[in-house]
């Protein structure tokens, strides 16, 4: 959309911006929508298990070929060697380490010298699924989760299953084969559907009409002297950088809940996704949790509000894995696997990384300050019949919503590095990383001072 007076920007929005992307959204996922329900159907007709299995390989391989056409091949490549590897190792009890190696040695070899960038990175959904999906299974191999190993039918029926083969979400081998049991429809599971699809198109929506406006049009904090200008949001001063950087990590933000809303329709559509306790049934699939994110108790609560799956399997398989050297290590060994596992991209991995030592040191320092004075500031909200004595008091809720500004400081800094130029970079990663330093540049380095500032203070107190 070009630049317009706010009148005309408003009476352009809706067909030049919201009804084509909701049209394009709908275009790109009815086919996957299709597939999932009519595997959900078919699961409930009461046929053999290995029937299933070949009903969700066949709709898995139909969907990666929509997405992915012959390229598509890689992904099926990982899943073999996966699989090669799950049976030929079937009497280790360390398969899941190995297998971690393996998978992240594939997925580098793939990016640096398989095939082109792009194409690559088109897939790299489907692939960080695959992998995760494997190395959960040779985990729970290796600690008794899942007593034998599958069949090769199970195994790729798992792998492929047609809710969450795109865009996700992780789910375990025990989920898979609970949701192959076909529960009966019912109105609980058809609202989960229409309103986990509802969100992720009114995200989308955000993410690409509103977001990129929100202050020279929905929020015009400049006025007309923003929209006057030549080239728009070319005002100086540091304060109009921080608004644009906001724009931008809003955008990546919502985009990222679209994607979530969208794998819990599509998990929820296919039959996985609920709990049960006795016979209370609840399709309540939560991919991403908004409201934690853009209100931040604290970085740690937005790291596992990101997408809580992925933030369970980092730390069932890795973080635990690891803790053993000690909570440092086991975090940036987690910030790390996570990096590797999205890609060798150096925006991602500086993110990431950064993460590591944000959500560390924020930890320790509230850890250090709830002890000193005995008060509810820990990272994480404190259950109600906690020990402390100091839990409602004024200077408690002052110290929580300092470090709840300080995340959404650190939140704005660190999603300035994504915006729309950064997707034509793809094949250029010195472009990348001279566009992730020069951003973190112009808001001078900001939240790595803050969190080096925060460890100070952490030791001096210690």
């Amino acid at each position: 959309m070009g630049v317009f007076s706010r009148q005309k920007f408003f009476q352009e929005l809706t067909h030049g911006c919201l009804l084509p992307t909701a049209q394009q959204g709908l275009e790109q996922v009815w086919q996957l929508l299709v597939i999932c329900l009519l595997c959900r159907l078919l699961w409930m007709l009461g046929l053999p298990s290995f029937v299933k299995h070949l009903c969700t390989v066949a709709g898995g391989f139909y969907t990666l070929y929509l997405f992915f056409e012959l390229h598509m091949i890689w992904v099926v490549l990982l899943s073999l060697l996966c699989y090669l590897f799950l049976f030929l190792c079937r009497h280790s009890t360390i398969r899941g380490t190995f297998l971690s190696i393996t998978v992240l040695i594939y997925l580098l070899l793939g990016e640096l010298h398989m095939m082109d960038t792009t194409n690559w990175h088109k897939m790299r959904g489907s692939q960080m699924v695959v992998a995760m999906k494997a190395i959960s299974l040779a985990f729970d191999l290796d600690r008794g989760v899942v007593t034998n190993v599958p069949s090769p039918i199970e195994f790729m029926g798992y792998i492929y299953f047609v809710g969450t083969v795109i865009f996700g979400p992780w789910i375990s081998f025990n989920s898979y084969k609970e949701a192959l049991e076909g529960r009966k429809l019912s109105l609980g599971w058809l609202f989960k559907v229409s309103v986990s699809w509802v969100k992720s198109q009114i995200c989308l929506v955000v993410s690409n009409c509103v977001a990129p406006y929100l202050f020279p049009y929905f929020i015009p904090i400049y006025g007309d002297k923003l929209l006057r200008s030549k080239k728009r949001r070319k005002i100086r001063g540091s304060l109009a950088k921080w608004l644009l950087a906001y724009e931008n990590t809003m955008s990546f933000h919502f985009s990222n809940y679209f994607v979530g809303y969208l794998s819990e329709t599509t998990a929820t559509l296919a039959g996985a996704g609920f709990t049960e306790e006795k016979e209370n049934l609840k399709w309540d699939l939560s991919v991403s949790r908004p409201l934690h994110i853009e209100f931040p108790r604290s970085m740690v609560e937005v790291v596992t509000s990101w997408n809580v799956p992925m933030s369970h399997f980092l730390h069932t398989y890795v973080f635990k894995s690891a803790l053993k050297f000690g909570t440092f290590t086991a975090i940036m060994v987690t910030c790390i696997a996570s990096a590797l596992l999205h890609g060798l991209s150096f925006h991602l991995g500086a993110v990431l990384i950064s993460l590591g030592f944000i959500t560390y040191v924020e930890h320790v320092f509230r850890k250090r300050l709830a002890a000193i004075f005995n008060a509810c500031v820990l990272s994480r909200k404190c259950r109600p019949n906690c020990n402390h004595q100091n839990k409602k008091k004024l200077w408690v809720y002052m110290i929580n919503i300092a470090f709840s500004a300080l995340a959404l400081l650190h939140l704005t800094y660190l999603g300035s590095v994504f915006n729309s130029s950064v997707d034509y970079m793809e094949e250029d990663e010195d472009e990348i990383t001279h566009h992730t330093i020069q951003k973190w540049s112009e808001l001078s380095w900001t939240s790595h001072w803050a969190t080096f500032g925060c460890w100070i203070l952490y030791r001096l107190i210690l």
